[in-house]
């Protein structure tokens, strides 16, 4: 499965953000927060790799469309 690593790196991030959050102690927090930073910078890296060879599409979003603008312009 191509996407395999990516997909794995995505639900560490998840954790390491979850045990930033709720850690009970300085330490465990700075643990947690470097290895989510850490872990974000490799998912990115993945992303650019899987992008380069189109293993991960993006479909960009039409700027004209004034009713989402004025959805998010209100808010």
């Amino acid at each position: 499965m191509e996407g395999y690593p990516y997909c794995s790196k995505k639900g560490v991030c998840d954790l390491y953000m979850h045990g930033t959050i709720e850690s009970s102690t300085d330490n465990v927090h700075q643990a947690f927060n470097t290895a989510l930073n850490d872990s974000l910078c490799m998912q990115d890296t993945l992303y650019d790799k899987m992008a380069a060879k189109g293993w991960y599409p993006v479909e960009r979003a039409e700027q004209s469309n004034a009713a989402v603008k004025q959805k998010f312009m209100a808010q």
